[in-house]
């Protein structure tokens, strides 16, 4: 199958790339400056200069192709790349050049948690607008909605990593009972293959892991991949939403947005997790996964103090 796929540079992207070559898919990818698209030519992509932006780009991508595979998302806003830009309108201007090439399916990655309502961070509103557009198109489609996705490179939980092994005291915003389900890369990559492949796929999907833990525990996993224990310290939430919003106006002075601290307050979990009832796919275990992104770092922790 020829594929045209946005967001093939990503964390995620990189990885669904590489399985649909490993399922013998033709794939043409979106890329703003090919000359910095690192290994992605090397492995025998087609890479089509652009943005979601350029209409004449969205065309030449989806020209000839089967399915379109639609990846790209933001988490932080930066001058012209707001969540409205590449969530709602980049969405929807690939959705129209999706229907004029006559593409047969059209898959979307959302996030779980995406709502209209207005409690519901920026990120999540968009995020269901470019939902409600897929929707919308008439075009035969998957919707995609992933908890935190696991594995090397990932950069809250590199965040964590390094917190764990660099600093004695270890900040735990509020109790620390807030839940997510993180899912291995590699098993969300399986389930775009899958999506592009079976027909019976089709419509809305949560994908998580199969371990829904606290935020405690997950720190509890990475210090035991690491081999090291640290002393944990509560920070209250409203010192929390203070210091987020005064990194706003002080870039740099906060790690985390404020809408990024109401996420992690939510939490990230389902009660309708797809990844084994819809997809056939056993998910990987956190613990494992957690070993696996310490692996190069576990040797040369620091000593237990």
């Amino acid at each position: 199958m020829r594929i045209a796929m946005t967001g093939a540079t990503g964390y995620v992207g990189a990885e669904v790339v590489r399985r649909l070559l490993r399922h013998d898919h033709e794939v043409r990818v979106l890329v703003r400056r090919p000359e910095r698209a690192g290994p992605l030519g090397d492995l025998g992509v087609e890479l089509v200069a652009g943005g979601l932006d350029n209409p004449a780009s969205l065309r030449n991508l989806v020209e000839g192709t089967t399915a379109v595979l639609h990846l790209v998302g933001i988490i932080v806003e930066s001058g012209l790349q707001t969540f409205d830009a590449v969530h709602v309108l980049g969405t929807q201007s690939l959705l129209a050049a999706a229907r004029e090439a006559g593409v047969s399916l059209f898959v979307h990655m959302s996030a779980l948690g995406a709502r209209s309502d207005a409690a519901a961070t920026k990120y999540h509103r968009t995020k269901c607008q470019g939902e409600e557009a897929v929707r919308a198109s008439g075009l035969p489609h998957v919707i995609i909605r992933p908890s935190l996705i696991a594995g090397p490179g990932n950069a809250a939980l590199g965040m964590m990593v390094n917190m764990i092994r660099f600093s004695p005291v270890l900040p735990v915003i509020g109790d620390g009972r807030y839940q997510m389900q993180p899912v291995w890369i590699g098993d969300i990559a399986e389930a775009f293959a899958l999506a592009l492949e079976r027909p019976d796929l089709r419509g809305t999907f949560d994908l998580g892991g199969e371990d829904r833990l606290t935020y405690h525990q997950v720190l509890d996993h990475l210090e035991t991949a690491l081999g090291v224990r640290r002393r944990r310290v509560s920070v209250p939430v409203g010192i929390a939403r203070f210091a987020a919003v005064a990194g706003t106006a002080l870039p740099n002075l906060a790690p985390i947005t404020p809408e990024q601290l109401q996420m992690l307050l939510e939490g990230n979990a389902t009660a309708d997790n797809a990844i084994e009832s819809r997809f056939g796919i056993r998910p990987r275990r956190f613990a494992e996964v957690a070993r696996e992104i310490c692996a190069p770092y576990a040797a040369r922790s620091p000593v237990q103090p």
